[in-house]
Formats: C-alpha cells, sequence, structure tokens
C-alpha cells in the first residue's frame, strides 16, 4: 500500500476536539487492551493533526508520532463480512508500525507470525500468502477462540525476531486459513521500511 515514498506532510491539519474524542472512543472499543496507554498515546487535551495521504488514505498524528491511518472501506476491507452482531466492516483505525512498536501488548491478541522464507518478500512489499503463516516456522491463533476474522486487523510477526514487521488487514480468517493452507492472508499492509514508516512528520 505504501510502497511509494511519500512526500513531507505540508497538508497537515488540526482534528476538531469531538472528533479527536470520537478516535480515542473508536481506538479504545477496536483495540481494547490499549485501555492502560490511552492517556499516554492520546492525552485529553492533547491535539491531534491529520494528514490526507495518497489512495484516500487518513493519517493521525500526535506531535510528530503517527499514530493510526484509515482507509476507505472499500478499499481496505473489500469483502468485510458480519459475523453475528461484529461488524467487522466498520473497523478502519489500523495503527501504525510506530504505535504498535510503542505498545506491543495492546496488540498481542491480534498477532500472527510468518516463517523465515516469507520475511523478505513481505519487507518488499508482496501479498502476504498463507503459507507464509501456516508453515512449520509460522503461527496463527491457537483455537477457534482465539481466532481472527476476514476484515480484521493483524499485527505480523517475523520468526526469529522481536519486533513486528507488518500491519494490516486479513483477507481470510485464521482458522480458514488452517483448513486451506493456501490464498491470499494480507495484502497491501503497512511494512518495515514502507512509505509510511519513513515519512517524516514535523
Amino acid at each position: 500500500m505504501f510502497k511509494k515514498e511519500i512526500g513531507p506532510g505540508s497538508n497537515k491539519t488540526k482534528v476538531k476536539s469531538s472528533v479527536q474524542r470520537a478516535i480515542r472512543a473508536q481506538a479504545l472499543e477496536t483495540y481494547q487492551a490499549l485501555a492502560p496507554y490511552v492517556e499516554e498515546m492520546m492525552p485529553k487535551k492533547s491535539q491531534l493533526d491529520l494528514i490526507k495521504l495518497p489512495d484516500r488514505v487518513t493519517l493521525y498524528v500526535l506531535d510528530g508520532q503517527p499514530l493510526f491511518f484509515q482507509m476507505p472501506a472499500d478499499h481496505s476491507h473489500g469483502h468485510g463480512q458480519r459475523n453475528g452482531d461484529d461488524d467487522v466492516a466498520s473497523e478502519t483505525l489500523v495503527p501504525t508500525l510506530r504505535l504498535v512498536h510503542r505498545f506491543p501488548t495492546a496488540f498481542a491478541a491480534r498477532a500472527v507470525q510468518i516463517d523465515r522464507g516469507a520475511i523478505r518478500f513481505v519487507l518488499g512489499g508482496a501479498t502476504l500468502m498463507v503459507p507464509g503463516l501456516t508453515s512449520p516456522g509460522g503461527r496463527l491463533p491457537a483455537g477457534p477462540e482465539a481466532g481472527l476474522r476476514s476484515g480484521q486487523v493483524v499485527v505480523v510477526r517475523a520468526e526469529g525476531k522481536e519486533e513486528v514487521c507488518m500491519v494490516g488487514t486479513l483477507k481470510m480468517g485464521t482458522e480458514e486459513m488452517k483448513r486451506a493452507k493456501k490464498g491470499v492472508a494480507v495484502e497491501g499492509g503497512h511494512y518495515l521500511g514502507d512509505g509510511l514508516w519513513r515519512l517524516k512528520v514535523d
């Protein structure tokens, strides 16, 4: 998604306080494990800024630190779906890698792991395929109760590495991946070294 270099954030605008409160609430609703860190992440009296990126992506920045980006629903979820009362398609607030690295435990329940062989492809901007997660070096949530659904945001760890290397949206549920062992897992994610990672924000 962010393969190309992103120019300086000259189109930065201040977010209204009411909108900032709504974003803060949505972040806590979507990523409940962020609750212990929310004051550090986004203090109530802080000023959130908005930067418009290519492909209709919106980036939210606080004191020069990119926190979340938001994609248009049609782009981020292609085939987002409802499961019972959960509207997965509404989950469009995606944490940046820099935020995930600051608060890794807040996103641990959404973690999957790729094998060593998939690392160079992911860091080159390639689509993450299911075999990279279902091979011996890969790792998916252990059971159905911990499983993640199509349309949910995941953080991707790499075998033998400590830090998360990619954030993206699942194109297939993790339980389905275990059965199929093929297909697209995550497409168009935000990865280490991409344009968003290298973006300098004043």
